[in-house]
């Protein structure tokens, strides 16, 4: 679970990125999955889009994405989605340090 601080670094970094997942009139094909999960892997940090043929919104299309990839949802912005997981082999991204829970 990513905190507000992490969300919003990975939200900075997601602006410069090109959109690499495009999802059309079929969904979350098993194919757009696969494609998505090979893609956290080599970068982390992808960005989405939904075309308006796809019978799923951009927050459905991303919620089903990141269940299915286990991933983060970092933003939903109209049509386009930003999507995180790290890569345990290979971290290329460092996020800021959680806070300790007070108590």
């Amino acid at each position: 679970m990513l905190t507000s601080k992490q969300r919003a670094y990975l939200r900075s970094l997601a602006v410069d990125l090109d959109t690499i997942l495009i999802l059309g009139k079929s969904g979350n094909s098993p194919e757009v999955i696969k494609q998505a999960d090979d893609a956290l892997t080599a970068r982390e940090l992808i960005k989405g889009r939904v075309l308006e043929a796809s019978p799923l919104s951009s927050r459905e299309a991303a919620d089903t994405i990141a269940e299915a990839v286990g991933a983060d949802v970092v933003q939903v912005i109209g049509s386009r989605f930003v999507l995180y997981r790290k890569n345990e082999k290979n971290p290329k991204i460092v996020l800021p340090k959680a806070r300790p829970a007070r108590g």
